[in-house]
């Protein structure tokens, strides 16, 4: 017996009492140890978030988002297949199966608002679900992951760079931020002034 066949052996009884002794001899034994060792967490990447489906968290940041199980369910069916049309019958296939009872339609409006609500996206303007009218969802946003980069194809855009697009989404999605922080910055604005004028009203009534 070889001095590797050996080793391999004793990591066996040490770490995996169960393990079959013959799934150990060579050269089996470094295929079933580099499966081992080859297994990487499916974590995907878009924007500001980082959806990581083993541990079942969406981040932002590195902080955790709330997000419940079954939109958590979908948002993950959807980012697996980003880039392509996922219909409603294929949602009710992964998600409620033949057996379970459920109001389908509202279930799947209610995971979709709550995926865009934590994603603070938009049904008019989405930058990263889609939907299409009685058939199903797309999730459009690139997508870059430990393995691979994954852009979807936008709608006609035949061959386009990947790293063309992802840029142009980047610039949209940093536009579309933009947009929103001056609107919240409207408001402020238009509410601290609409203070001031009733704090000066009063004064004039009462001095």
């Amino acid at each position: 017996m070889s001095l590797q066949s050996l080793s391999l052996q004793l990591l066996a009884v040490v770490y995996m009492p169960g393990l079959p002794r013959d799934t150990l001899s060579e050269p089996r034994s470094l295929s079933v140890f580099s499966r081992m060792n080859s297994q990487t967490p499916e974590t995907f990447r878009f924007g500001e978030f980082e959806l990581d489906v083993d541990a079942g968290e969406l981040r932002r940041d590195t902080r955790r988002l709330k997000l419940q199980p079954q939109p958590f369910k979908l948002l993950v069916l959807l980012v697996r297949r980003a880039g392509r049309l996922v219909t409603r019958d294929e949602i009710r296939g992964e998600l409620w199966p033949d057996g379970t009872y459920v109001d389908f339609d509202q279930a799947v409006n209610f995971s979709i608002k709550q995926i865009r609500d934590v994603l603070k996206d938009e049904a008019e303007r989405p930058l990263y679900i889609e939907t299409v009218p009685r058939r199903g969802h797309r999730f459009i946003a690139p997508i870059s992951s430990p393995g691979a980069e994954v852009a979807p194809p936008a709608p006609g855009a035949g061959g386009t760079n990947i790293r063309l697009q992802k840029a142009l989404w980047t610039n949209i999605a940093e536009l579309r931020l933009a947009e929103t922080r001056r609107q919240r910055y409207t408001k402020l604005a238009v509410c601290a002034v609409a203070a001031i004028l009733a704090g000066l009203v009063l004064f004039v009534l009462f001095r």
